[in-house]
């Protein structure tokens, strides 16, 4: 019986590797599906503190031509410990990825993140400036 299932599991894993490196499964470097979608925007945007609560004063403005999103802080937010929250387009990603805390105390100098669309084809740069609550 031991023998059955080894057989049986080594060839579910000779299947599985087939199929995912098929080329009507193309992945990109992070193991994504490459689809045939071209869109590629911010549909939504959160900031928030290391206690994972919201430090906005009020919604994100999202420009999608511009490619800007503009928001405003609550006064006394910890700029250099924020986590970034993007919603994107189906099958879009984010460039550079978000791994962690991001310090975005240097208000002359917005950070920027590029979203890259399902194709991978398109690629459109957008500028985080962030302001704090009077």
């Amino acid at each position: 019986m031991k023998t059955y299932l080894k057989i049986t599991t080594a060839l579910l894993f000779i299947f599985i590797s087939a199929v995912r490196c098929s080329p009507d499964f193309p992945i990109d470097e992070d193991g994504l599906l490459i689809t045939t979608r071209a869109q590629c925007y911010v549909s939504n945007f959160e900031l928030l503190g290391t206690d994972f609560l919201t430090v906005r004063s009020k919604n994100a403005v999202i420009d999608t031509t511009a490619q800007t999103i503009d928001v405003e802080v609550k006064f006394g937010t910890d700029l250099k410990n924020l986590y970034p929250q993007f919603s994107l387009v189906t099958d879009a990603k984010l460039d550079p990825k978000i791994t962690g805390k991001v310090d975005f105390s240097d208000l002359a100098n917005p950070k920027q993140y590029t979203v890259v669309s399902g194709n991978r084809k398109v690629r459109k740069t957008y500028t985080i400036k962030v302001t704090v609550q009077q």
